[in-house]
């Protein structure tokens, strides 16, 4: 389990697990326009692929079910979660700064 990158499949599995976990999150908090779309579904993207298997591997942990899953099965887990944490974590912060900044300015 501590060798996750030796697999090719652990590395798709990376890659539909960001995706899944980014679409997941647009379907939850509907964007306002294309362009936030854009930007929240690449971010989640972008977070999936890099914190992926450190969210994986964490969860397992957590959960005490490291010897029921594959590598693929961690690293597909991991990077939706990651996936959908960030997106919902920037959504809610850019929908929080436009509220209240809008107050402050006017």
């Amino acid at each position: 389990m501590s060798d996750l990158g030796s697999d090719p499949g652990v590395g798709i599995a990376k890659v539909l697990g960001a995706t899944a976990g980014a679409g997941v999150s647009l379907i939850y908090l509907l964007p306002k326009s294309r362009r936030e779309a854009a930007s929240r579904f690449l971010t989640g993207v972008s977070c999936g692929l890099i914190f992926g298997a450190p969210t994986g591997l964490w969860l397992v942990e957590r959960l005490g079910i490291g010897t029921e899953l594959s590598g693929a099965e961690v690293m597909l887990t991991g990077s939706a979660a990651a996936s959908l944490s960030a997106w919902w974590v920037l959504g809610m912060l850019a929908r929080v700064a436009e509220r209240y900044g809008r107050r402050v300015g006017g």
